[in-house]
């Protein structure tokens, strides 16, 4: 296991040459707010590297953002973001290695969580108990009963939270769903979703983690298993103990446009019924264990429609992920990251219209948390659509069709209830977010 802490020496050496000194909780004081900055929103990244990353040094160009401090479990993330921090600002961010310690800051406004799927809940839950504003990467959870439990800890902390499903703030897709919402594509019966999965993990041992890692702590709530390069860092997405595969990964992505279009606002429309069949089918001897091959059916009521969701490879004449409206007259509109088109019946583009522009992603975060209005891709919105390709999992995994009730919010019957979808146990000594 590695070990706890590191000294500031060995800190430097596992994690590379930096800028200026970097702190470890406790060696030095509290970053505090640059000085004359005091109307700037102050953030600190949890989780370093990846997605949480992307998203900081977007919204560092923003005027409006300071950051003030990194953490993450693996020093060896933390160099690049270091940096950037000191390039931008000339000075050191604070690191730490334990986020509820980050959390304590009185400084921090707000909270950018890009960590593994597995850590979402608990991230988010004590960011919102001490206050913070988040931008919370997707999916929202691991299952089921931890989006609920996020739901809960959001109306009750009143943060502004905005999720990184930024295709609601991209023109293509607004231009799309405002297109569906205005009723021009008329009566529609049918929508699918898709993406392309050709990814495989390869096969590895356990083996010692890096000395860099706190592996004990990146495993966290999830069950505990052997260190494995091939199960961690990005490839945590392809394995049911830290994530939902690609219908969590990107359903929550294309189903949301689904959704979003067949709904009128930010409260989706919900399915009663879903049926999924899929699993390790086309790399079987991969060390993946989340699906490769899932098609799943979902059905609407009031009014009645379908929506089928595809992860596989081969999307004949179309993108490798997109949503499509299909009217009850044979018009479709087909939407993906780059672009939109309206076809007839017999497949010939037809003209199309663009709504009014929404603007950056982000920047409606910032504005949101200055105003407390609720931001485009709200937590309680997102929670909706997350629970859908969780269900999407629930089915497979369950080898039945799942029932939903969105009064109660929960699954009908016991199908689907006693899957790694809908909930799990978490591992001491970390506590189970509750729902009452």
């Amino acid at each position: 296991m590695a070990k706890k802490g590191l000294s500031r020496r060995e800190l430097l050496g596992t994690a590379g040459a930096m800028a200026g000194a970097m702190l470890l909780p406790g060696t030095a004081r509290a970053t505090s707010r640059m000085q004359g900055a005091n109307d700037k929103i102050v953030l600190g990244l949890i989780g370093c590297g990846g997605m949480g990353a992307s998203n900081m040094r977007t919204v560092m160009n923003h005027a409006e953002i300071d950051v003030a401090a990194l953490c993450d479990v693996d020093l060896a993330r933390i160099p690049g973001d270091y940096r950037t921090v000191m390039n931008k600002y000339g000075r050191a961010p604070e690191v730490y290695r334990d986020y509820r310690k980050m959390l304590e800051r009185k400084d921090i406004d707000a909270v950018i969580i890009g960590t593994p799927d597995h850590w979402h809940a608990l991230n988010f839950i004590h960011a919102s108990e001490a206050g913070k504003d988040v931008y919370q990467e997707k999916p929202l959870s691991h299952n089921i009963v931890e989006v609920l439990a996020m739901a809960k800890a959001h109306r009750n902390a009143k943060n502004v939270v905005q999720v990184g499903t930024w295709q609601r703030s991209t023109r293509e897709f607004t231009d799309a769903i405002a297109y569906v919402r205005a009723g021009k594509l008329g009566n529609v019966t049918q929508c699918r979703a898709w993406i392309t999965d050709t990814f495989q993990a390869g096969n590895q041992k356990p083996t010692a983690p890096p000395e860099s890692m706190d592996y004990d702590f990146w495993v966290g709530p999830a069950a505990w298993q052997e260190y494995q390069a091939n199960r961690t860092h990005y490839n945590w997405r392809w394995f049911t103990n830290t994530a939902s595969g690609l219908s969590g990964d990107w359903g929550v992505h294309m189903m949301d446009i689904a959704l979003l279009g067949m709904s009128m606002d930010q409260d989706l429309v919900m399915p009663t019924e879903v049926t999924a069949y899929g699993g390790r089918w086309a790399f079987p001897n991969d060390d993946r264990t989340a699906p490769d091959t899932t098609e799943a059916l979902y059905h609407f009521e009031d009014p009645h429609w379908v929506m089928h969701w595809s992860v596989l490879r081969d999307h004949p004449g179309k993108p490798g992920h997109g949503t499509e409206f299909v009217s009850s007259d044979g018009r479709t509109l087909r939407v993906w990251r780059g672009g939109w088109l309206l076809l007839d019946p017999d497949g010939k583009e037809m003209p199309k219209e663009q709504a009014d522009p929404t603007g950056d992603h982000w920047q409606n975060w910032i504005d949101c948390i200055k105003s407390r209005e609720k931001p485009r891709a709200d937590l309680q919105s997102v929670a909706q659509t997350t629970i859908v390709c969780h269900l999407t999992n629930a089915s497979l995994m369950s080898g039945q069709t799942v029932h939903w009730d969105k009064k109660k919010m929960d699954i009908v019957s016991k199908a689907g209830r006693d899957t790694l979808a809908y909930h799990r146990e978490y591992r001491k000594p970390w506590g189970h977010p509750l729902i009452g």
